[in-house]
């Protein structure tokens, strides 16, 4: 495995200009006084949580996440993105048993706070959930508010609840929701300066050719509106002959700039931090 590293530089609040489609490894700016944020872009994982989590570990290791104080994975991640009901089915996890509780004491030697989809169920009900974890412990979650026709199987959210790291107030929202104003709005009214978005964009590749450069412009429609940043995490590689995913997983400043992504069908990582890093290290996943 090769990596590539370039230097690119950008400047300091207020960031301008966009390095979008530049095939960066390493590239600077500032996300806030605070807070380093790290998204990964990894290769999509259904129904293996063993090979989930050694990806985040291995993330959670990569010399870029050292100064890193929360790392964001894509929507569903623990045990992949897939609207099944077998699916569902066998890897549905309540937040409250022994099982979950397993996985946790798994990720409590990782330092960063950690954000990740999970298929959760709660009696008989799914939901599309983002967990926080920190030092092996369930922090809080958000369930997703808004689903498309082919979440059927999921119970949609109906709260937006906010977290800190270190004294920055974050918040989430899944994937669709951003399309939807009042779901950011919601967040951005708690005071919150970052919004999270674990997505996955795993499409048939008709409909990925044509939301590949759609999916910033709906974000940035939602930063000009509350002024937060937002950090994106999503998959990327092919499924199979049908389906494939592009991404993108990017961080946007105030001013609904890109200041770093990950380039498409790369597994890698971005990320912005207080005057010291902001940087994309990856591989093709071609």
């Amino acid at each position: 495995m090769e990596y590539a590293r370039a230097d690119v530089g950008l400047t300091v609040l207020p960031c301008r200009g966009s390095i979008t489609g530049r095939r960066a490894r390493i590239a600077r700016s500032i996300l806030t006084a605070h807070l380093h944020v790290g998204a990964c872009q990894t290769p999509e994982i259904l129904g293996d949580i063993e090979a989930a989590l050694a990806c985040m570990e291995e993330f959670a290791r990569r010399p870029g996440s050292q100064d890193v104080d929360l790392l964001l994975f894509p929507e569903c991640f623990l045990q992949g993105y897939l609207v099944e009901s077998e699916h569902l089915g066998r890897y549905a996890l309540n937040l409250t048993a022994a099982c979950f509780q397993k996985i946790l004491n798994r990720l409590s030697p990782i330092r960063p706070t950690l954000v990740f989809g999970v298929i959760e169920q709660c009696g008989a009900a799914y939901f599309n959930t983002a967990v926080v974890v920190r030092h092996g412990v369930l922090e809080g979650f958000y369930r997703k508010t808004h689903l498309v026709p082919g979440e059927r199987l999921f119970q949609a959210g109906d709260s937006y609840p906010t977290f800190k790291v270190n004294g920055v107030t974050c918040g989430i929202n899944i994937c669709y929701d951003t399309n939807f104003p009042e779901a950011a709005r919601a967040v951005a009214e708690q005071g919150a300066r970052v919004l999270l978005v674990p997505s996955q964009n795993m499409m048939k590749r008709q409909a990925a050719r044509s939301w590949k450069c759609r999916h910033n412009a709906v974000r940035a429609e939602r930063v000009r509106e509350t002024g937060m940043w937002l950090v994106s995490a999503d998959v990327t590689g092919a499924r199979d002959a049908s389906r494939i995913g592009y991404g993108p997983t990017s961080i946007m400043n105030p001013h609904a700039d890109v200041v770093a992504q990950v380039p498409t069908m790369t597994v890698g990582m971005v990320v912005a931090g207080c005057g010291s890093s902001c940087f994309i290290e990856g591989r093709s996943n071609g």
